[in-house]
C-alpha cells in the first residue's frame, strides 16, 4: 500500500479531503480505495523536522563543556537523531514507511520540505523503497488531485536534498563553533553574555549595524538654496536656482552678481510637459508582499508570513504557495485568473473594464517560473460572509494579493510631469510639477492602509503657465541642514537583505554572487532571521524602526573584518549551495570548505577579539539582573544543543531559533522554581522534594521531566498498618 508523507497535520488534512475517507488513527489517516489509489493509501506526517543533527556532546562527551580548548568541534561524520519532542510521531511514521510498497513525498515543495521528508525516510530505514514526489502550488482539492495524478519521479529532487543537508551541516559547524568561540572570548574580556553567531544572521546584523553607525557618525552640515516665489496671472509657484551653496556668503554673492533684490520681475522662458506612464506592479513574491504589508500596515515580515501561510493552509486555501521568490505566473494560472476576473474584482470591490485581456510577459512568463509561481489567489473565492470571518490582518493580506492580481489587467498609471524654467535677471530657477491624468491600476488598491506621510519632496501641482509669461519674483536665501540616512524599517530590511549586492562596488565576483542568489537568506528564511536577531537581543523594533542594541554592537565590533561580517561570504556559499541543488556541485566539497573556514576562524579570531576595546559599562551589562538573563544554567535536555537560560518570566532554551521550544516556568502554583532546581531537573530528570505548592490545598512534591513536560511526583504515603 502507498504511504503519503506530509510535512504537518494541516497539510495532510488538506490532502485527505481530496480522496474518499477511510478512517484515521493517532498520527495517520487512511484513504479509501479510489481511482488514484485502487488499494487505498495511508497518509501520515511529520511535525516539521522529526529528525535533526546530533548535538556536540553526542559526538564527543568533552564537547558538552564550553571550552576554547575543545574548538573547533568538527565530527568525522555527521549523524542525525530523532527529535525528543516528536519521537512518538516518528515511531508512527517509521512503522508505515517500513511497511510501504511505495512512498509518496508530499512535504512542502522546496529545499527544506525535501530535507524533512528524505531525512525522515533515511532515519526510518526506508530509503530503498520506491518513491514518487508530489509537487503542487495550491492545496485546493482539484489541484491536489491533479498533483497526485502527475506525480514526479522520487529522485527528481535528490540534488535539492543534498543542498539542504549541506546547508544544515555547514550551519551547524559555523553556528556551534562560532557561537562558543565569540561567547567565550568576550566572556574572557568580562562581558557575561551568550553570543549566537550564524552564517546568515551575523552578516544581516552587520548590515543593520553599518546603517546605525552611519547615522551615529553623521555630522549635519548647513546648506543654502536660492529660492524664488513667483506670482503669475494664473497662480503662484516656487522654484530653485540650480546650484546649492555650502555658505550663505556664496549664495549672497550669486544674487549680487546678477543684481537681484528681494523683489524682481521674471519671465517664464520654458515649459516642458512630458507624459509619464507607470505599469502595474509585479505580482507578489514573499519578500515584496512582506515589504508592502510593512509599509502599508506596519505588519512585521514574520507576521505577514504567518498570515500568508494561514491563508494557504487548510482550511482556508485562499492563496497559492507563499514562500516563493517569483513575480511571474504561467499560462495555466493566468487562464483561471482571467476567467474569474469579475469575481476577483467583486471580492476586492474594484470593478473596472479591463484594459487588456493579456498583460504580457511582464506577468505571464513560464520561463521565469522555477519551482513556484508568484503569490496569487486560488480558484476558491470567498463569499462576503467568509471574508468577514477572516481576521483583520488576514483580510488585509488577502486583499493585497487579490488587488495585485487584478491590477495587471488595468491601464497604466499616467501623469504629466511639468518642468518650468523662470529667468530672473539671467539667473534660472527650475520648478517641477505633477498632474495625475489616468488613475489606472492605482484604483485597484485599497485606500484604507495606514496613511502615508506626505512627502515634502513630492512635486506640487503648478498653475497653468506659458512661455513668455511675466511673473513677480520674490527671491530669498533659504538655509537647510543635511539629513542623516534613515534607519531601516522591518520592511526595508527585508528589501535590503534581498538587494544588498547592488551596494558592493569593489568586489565584482561578490556583487555578482549576491545578485544571483538574491542577497542574504531566502524568501522562506529572511523574516525568521530578523526574528532571531530580536530574540537574541541584538536588535529591537520600536514603532517599526529597527535599532541595534549594545549587545548587537559588541558582536559586530568583535566580528569586524572577518568573513562572518560580510554578506558576500554568505552569497558565495549560497551560490555553491544553489549549484549543489542544480546537480552541478558536490555536497562533500562544500562541507570540506566549511570545515576549513571554521578551523581558520578558531585560529585567527582570538587575537582579533583580544585587541577589542571593552568599556567598564559593557562589563556592567552582564551584572545584576542582566546576569541572570545571560548565564547558562544547564544543557537543554530536549535538543542537547542549546542551554537553558534564566529569562525574565521563564527559563528557556537558547536554541529556540532552530526549533527547540523547551521552556520551564519560574513560578508554579505560586511557588518560585530556582535555577538550581531547574539544573537538577534537567540533569537528573527529577528535583528534590519542593515544599509549599499552593493548589486547592498546600502540598509538597518533586518535579519530574517527561518528554519535555514537567509533572508532579508526590511522596509515597506512609504505611499506617
Amino acid at each position: 500500500m502507498p504511504v503519503i508523507l506530509a510535512e504537518k497535520p494541516s497539510q495532510a488534512k488538506a490532502y485527505a479531503e481530496a480522496f474518499p475517507k477511510g478512517g484515521k488513527g493517532e498520527g495517520y489517516i487512511n484513504i479509501g480505495a479510489c481511482e488514484q489509489f485502487p488499494q487505498g493509501a495511508v497518509l501520515t506526517w511529520g511535525v516539521g523536522h522529526l529528525v535533526e543533527l546530533k548535538s556536540p556532546a553526542e559526538y564527543e562527551p568533552a564537547w558538552k563543556r564550553w571550552s576554547l580548548v575543545q574548538l573547533p568541534m568538527i565530527p568525522e561524520r555527521f549523524e542525525w537523531k530523532t527529535a525528543a519532542k516528536t519521537r512518538k510521531q516518528f515511531q508512527i511514521v517509521r512503522k508505515f514507511l517500513q511497511a510501504a510498497d511505495e512512498i509518496i513525498i508530499a512535504t512542502d515543495c522546496d529545499r527544506e520540505g525535501e530535507n524533512i521528508a528524505r531525512s525522515i525516510i533515511e532515519k526510518a530505514g526506508a530509503a530503498h523503497k520506491p518513491a514518487k514526489r508530489l509537487w503542487i502550488n495550491s492545496l485546493e482539492k482539484n489541484e491536489v488531485i491533479k498533483g497526485f495524478q502527475q506525480l514526479r519521479a522520487g529522485d527528481a529532487y535528490t540534488a535539492l536534498y543534498q543542498e539542504a543537508q549541506a546547508r544544515q551541516v555547514s550551519d551547524w559547524m559555523v553556528g556551534m563553533n562560532a557561537s562558543r568561540l565569540y561567547t567565550l572570548l568576550l566572556q574572557r574580556k568580562g562581558i557575561k553574555s551568550v553570543f549566537s553567531v550564524g552564517r546568515v544572521q551575523t552578516p544581516t546584523l552587520k548590515l543593520i549595524y553599518d546603517r546605525h553607525m552611519e547615522i551615529k557618525r553623521f555630522k549635519p552640515e548647513p546648506y543654502f538654496d536660492v529660492e524664488g516665489t513667483f506670482k503669475a496671472s494664473t497662480g503662484t509657484y516656487k522654484g530653485k536656482a540650480k546650484v546649492r551653496h555650502k555658505k550663505a556668503a556664496e549664495a549672497e554673492a550669486l544674487l549680487k552678481k546678477h543684481g537681484i533684490g528681494k523683489e524682481e520681475i521674471g519671465e517664464v522662458t520654458e515649459v516642458k510637459v512630458s507624459r509619464k506612464k507607470i505599469k502595474p506592479p509585479l505580482l507578489h513574491s514573499l519578500s515584496s508582499l512582506q515589504t508592502t504589508m510593512n509599509k502599508k500596515y506596519k505588519l512585521s515580515p514574520s507576521r505577514t508570513l504567518e498570515i500568508a501561510q494561514s491563508l494557504y493552509d487548510q482550511p482556508l486555501k485562499l492563496i497559492t504557495y507563499p514562500r516563493t521568490d517569483s513575480h511571474h505566473i504561467t499560462n495555466n494560472e493566468f487562464a483561471y485568473i482571467k476567467s474569474n476576473l469579475t469575481k476577483y474584482q467583486a471580492t476586492a470591490g474594484k470593478v473596472f473594464e479591463p484594459a487588456t485581456d493579456y498583460p504580457g510577459r511582464r506577468f505571464v512568463d513560464g520561463s521565469k517560473v522555477k519551482e513556484h509561481y508568484a503569490i496569487i489567489p486560488t480558484k476558491k473565492i470567498p463569499t462576503e460572509a467568509a471574508l468577514q470571518k477572516l481576521t483583520a490582518d488576514q483580510r488585509k493580506v488577502y486583499m493585497e494579493i487579490v488587488q495585485s492580481a487584478i491590477a495587471m489587467f488595468h491601464h497604466d498609471y499616467e501623469y504629466d510631469e511639468t518642468t518650468v524654467t523662470t529667468n530672473v535677471k539671467d539667473l534660472l530657477f527650475t520648478s517641477k510639477g505633477k498632474v495625475e491624468r489616468v488613475k489606472g491600476w492605482k484604483e485597484c488598491f485599497s485606500a484604507k492602509a495606514a496613511p502615508a506621510k506626505k512627502d515634502p519632496n513630492a512635486p506640487p501641482v503648478l498653475p497653468p503657465l506659458e512661455k513668455g509669461m511675466a511673473v513677480d519674483a520674490a527671491v530669498s536665501i533659504e538655509e537647510g541642514t543635511t539629513k542623516p540616512p534613515s534607519p531601516y524599517t522591518e520592511g526595508q530590511l527585508i528589501n535590503m537583505m534581498k538587494t544588498c549586492g547592488k551596494w558592493i562596488e569593489e568586489d565584482e565576483e561578490a556583487k555578482t554572487a549576491l545578485q544571483e542568489v538574491e542577497g542574504l537568506g531566502t524568501e522562506a528564511t529572511r523574516s525568521g532571521i530578523i526574528k532571531t536577531l530580536i530574540r537574541q537581543e541584538y536588535i529591537s523594533v520600536q514603532k517599526n524602526i529597527v535599532h541595534v542594541t549594545r549587545k548587537g554592537e559588541l558582536l559586530c565590533e568583535a566580528v569586524e573584518g572577518t568573513l562572518l561580517s560580510k554578506p558576500e561570504m554568505t552569497a558565495k556559499w549560497e551560490l555553491f549551495l544553489k549549484k549543489i541543488g542544480e546537480g552541478e556541485a558536490q555536497k562533500e566539497a562544500f562541507i570540506e570548505q566549511t570545515s576549513a573556514f571554521t578551523r581558520d576562524l578558531v585560529e585567527k579570531v582570538p587575537q582579533a577579539v583580544d585587541a577589542l576595546a571593552v568599556s567598564e559599562a559593557d562589563k556592567e551589562e552582564g551584572k545584576g539582573k542582566k546576569a541572570a538573563k545571560s548565564e547558562p544554567i544547564v544543557l537543554c535536555p530536549t535538543c542537547k544543543e542549546g542551554y537553558i537560560m534564566n529569562r525574565r518570566n521563564f527559563y528557556g532554551c537558547t536554541n529556540y531559533s532552530n526549533g527547540c521550544k523547551q521552556t520551564f516556568p519560574k513560578t508554579l502554583l505560586r511557588k518560585t522554581i530556582s535555577p538550581a532546581q531547574i539544573k537538577k531537573l534537567c540533569q537528573s530528570g527529577e528535583t528534590n522534594l519542593i515544599k509549599g505548592f499552593k493548589g486547592k490545598t498546600p502540598f509538597d512534591a518533586k518535579l519530574k521531566l517527561n518528554e519535555g513536560k514537567v509533572e508532579f511526583v508526590f511522596p509515597a504515603k506512609a504505611d499506617k498498618s
